[in-house]
């Protein structure tokens, strides 16, 4: 994967992304607020890099922490939590089903962007976006998230 641009936010564009970012998963602007945002076009991710670490990329109009960022932010807003059986599968790149979930935020509304973390350490493994609601993912059947970016994929290994 190479760079294909790399530009520096406005000071307007860097307040309404941790106003964004701080609203779904929780406060991370008091961490950033120093910080330097580029954005970065690496093959088809839009990437925010902050101080030079691709900690945020963007799908669609939504900007989701990258798991390297969920990390380094502390981010612990929206997430679901899977059991020790599902964390092979997650970290391969499945998509999360609901036996394998354990416990999710109530206020998660399908369509919405999520952690996905492994139960017995609290570590993130992935990142996806909610199929159903929160509150109906423990206990149903079928497909609870579909995972977008995971531990070991390209862009966990992106070097820049």
């Amino acid at each position: 994967m190479k760079i294909k641009s790399r530009v520096q936010l406005r000071k307007s564009a860097k307040n309404q992304l941790l106003s964004d970012i701080t609203s779904v998963f929780g406060d991370a602007s008091k961490k950033l607020e120093k910080s330097k945002f580029e954005t970065a076009n690496i093959d088809d991710l839009s990437l925010i890099l902050v101080d030079g670490e691709p900690l945020l990329f963007q799908i669609d109009e939504f900007y989701f922490p990258t798991v390297k960022g969920v990390l380094k932010l502390g981010l612990m807003k929206n997430v679901v939590t899977v059991d020790s059986g599902a964390v092979r599968f997650v970290v391969n790149g499945a998509d999360i089903m609901c036996p394998g979930i354990v416990a999710a935020d109530d206020n998660i509304q399908e369509g919405d962007p999520v952690i996905i973390i492994e139960e017995a350490h609290s570590k993130p493994l992935a990142i996806g976006t909610a199929l159903i609601p929160g509150a109906e993912m423990t206990g149903n059947t079928g497909k609870g998230v579909k995972s977008i970016h995971y531990v070991g994929d390209k862009l966990w290994n992106l070097d820049i």
